[in-house]
């Protein structure tokens, strides 16, 4: 069933003759129930669940005409996979972390997706720092946007160098960016990282100018500065950058990342791990990164039970960073935490927390699930 949240949560749901249920979620987007029901369904009826990566690869044979190597197919995978860790958990008793090889740490760092309403004001970044720092959530790491600099300071796109479809970072607007991310440091402080946030626009000059901006900040790293294919001008941005490069969340299983680990294309992968492949994929990605000394963060927009699927992976790598939080639409975080049913919150002094139950330790809130139905769906029609 899809879920109206921060995104529109593909949710799934596997039975069990034996009573236990299994959970798990796929990235958000249009046709991800279609291929679970049309094609994923029948190809799992009947079959053991603890046979997870065999499972998986019949499922990527089954829908090899239908896309199999990316997209809302290995989507779709990925979130069925999710539910069958959670459900081998709670067949053995036994968190999912500990499945995955054992955790190398109890919580997994948060950042926050967010920024100030306007970045060019002090005034604005002094009242998003204070309500980033007095949020319980205890966040240590905020990641704002540098791309919409542009569009936000010129709508008409009047000023020399702009077009309304196409982007350009000119000399103004890197002026902008050095002053806006100057504040936004300013009034966070130095005990609260940030990451410079874009969504895969420029090329590679203006990608190296944007990096040579935002240095004097010292940011985390600057993410998704380029389109999302891998291409030499990578490996030469990497080399170039003053600041780390991060980007993955828009690929798919180890193909797709292989050749930014081994030609060095970014200091740091971030996988999307309900839509790249599941928790097996994402740390055998993140073992292959391993081999090249690349740490590994995680892309999310999912519900908490997406989340805390992917923070039970993330536990169980050993050089990894930090996992994103990003409320998206939701007007506040007790509406995001209220999808799920869990012992104590999601999200506490700055990190996800993973209980000592078996599966994820968490169950779908059933009022909040119904309540929240994109127009047309069930429950669990």
């Amino acid at each position: 069933m899809v879920v109206r949240g921060n995104s529109d949560w593909n949710m799934v749901k596997i039975e069990t003759d034996s009573g236990l249920t299994g959970f798990g979620e796929a990235y958000w987007g249009r046709g991800v129930k279609d291929i679970i029901l049309g094609y994923l369904r029948p190809t799992l009826a009947g079959q053991d669940p603890l046979d997870i990566e065999p499972l998986c690869t019949k499922m990527t044979r089954f829908t090899g005409g239908a896309g199999a190597t990316g997209g809302a197919t290995v989507t779709a995978i990925s979130g069925v996979e999710i539910a069958l860790w959670d459900l081998s958990g709670k067949i053995l008793e036994t968190p999912v972390s500990k499945l995955l090889g054992g955790q190398y740490r109890e919580g997994i760092r948060a950042y926050w997706t967010g920024s100030p309403q306007d970045m060019l004001d002090p005034a604005s970044c002094r009242e998003f720092a204070a309500f980033v720092k007095r949020h319980p959530y205890g966040i240590t790491a905020v990641k704002s946007d540098a791309d919409s600099f542009p569009g936000k300071y010129d709508p008409q796109f009047q000023e020399p160098g702009h077009e309304r479809d196409g982007w350009h970072l000119t000399r103004k607007d890197i002026s902008r960016i050095v002053r806006g991310f100057g504040n936004l440091r300013e009034a966070l402080g130095e005990e609260i990282d940030i990451a410079v946030h874009c969504h895969w626009e420029f090329d590679w000059t203006d990608a190296l100018a944007l990096a040579r901006a935002v240095e004097p900040i010292k940011p985390a790293w600057l993410e998704d500065p380029m389109p999302p294919d891998y291409s030499e001008s990578w490996s030469k941005l990497t080399a170039a950058s003053p600041v780390p490069i991060l980007t993955g969340e828009n690929l798919y299983k180890r193909q797709g990342y292989l050749p930014f680990i081994v030609n060095q294309g970014c200091h740091i992968i971030q996988i999307d791990i309900p839509k790249s492949g599941g928790l097996l994929e994402a740390k055998k990605i993140a073992d292959l990164a391993e081999l090249y000394e690349i740490p590994v963060c995680a892309h999310s927009a999912s519900s908490p039970l997406g989340s805390l699927a992917a923070a039970h992976c993330a536990a169980a790598i050993r050089d990894f960073r930090a996992m994103e939080f990003s409320p998206g639409r939701m007007p506040h975080t007790d509406a995001w935490e209220k999808a799920v049913i869990y012992d104590g919150p999601v999200i506490k002094e700055g990190k996800y927390r993973l209980l000592d139950k078996p599966g994820f330790g968490v169950e779908l809130n059933e009022d909040y699930m119904r309540a929240n139905l994109l127009p047309g769906e069930t429950w669990w029609g």
